[in-house]
């Protein structure tokens, strides 16, 4: 079924459910309409399938009956939005998905220990984003080397060299968000001050 029918075939089932509803409400046409103003004509044409629902005539219904948009169209429910992918573990980094496609920008926890031993740069097409949870992380960029702490965050082309790892002895939990060449957060990696 194309989009069209598709989209036909949920119109044609609204005005069942206008007059299903209605009646489980004990209302009748003549009171819908002096809640809603709308004209007890538009009102049973609608319910019949001769008038096309648009949002000026359901969203007072909707409002009549105290019921959601939703449920007078017919919208199915949404399914269930969390993400249940298994943690990624390499070389003490513990990498959870946060997004579940693949492909596009990708979101992951990460937890890593310290002891990685010293950090190697490494360049590839994309754009990263990074934002510290808890401990603090050594990014070395190009030629800055920065340390971040919790609640800062770090954004950069990852063309160019770059590595990060716990600053220190304590593990270090952020977040990262990585997108293909172009789609780009907006904040600003900054060299650490002296």
């Amino acid at each position: 079924m194309d989009e069209h029918a598709r989209l036909d075939a949920v119109l044609n089932e609204v005005g069942p459910r206008l007059r299903r509803i209605r009646r489980e409400r004990g209302a009748t046409l003549g009171q819908l309409s002096e809640v809603t103003g709308i004209s007890v004509s538009t009102l049973s044409r609608l319910e019949s399938g001769g008038r096309k629902p648009s949002l000026e005539l359901l969203l007072p219904i909707a409002r009549a009956h105290q019921v959601p948009l939703d449920e007078l169209v017919g919208a199915p429910p949404v399914g269930d939005p969390r993400v249940r992918a298994k943690p990624i573990v390499r070389h003490g980094r513990t990498m959870l998905p946060l997004t579940r496609q693949p492909g596009g920008l990708q979101a992951y926890k990460v937890v890593e220990q310290p002891g990685g031993g010293e950090l190697e740069q490494r360049t590839h097409e994309g754009y990263e984003w990074l934002y510290v949870l808890s401990g603090r992380l050594r990014l070395l960029l190009g030629d800055h080397d920065v340390v971040l702490g919790a609640g800062e965050a770090a954004e950069f082309d990852t063309r160019v060299p770059h590595g990060f790892g716990p600053a220190g002895e304590e593990p270090v939990e952020f977040l990262s968000l990585f997108g293909p060449q172009g789609e780009r957060m907006h904040v600003r990696a900054r060299p650490k001050r002296g």
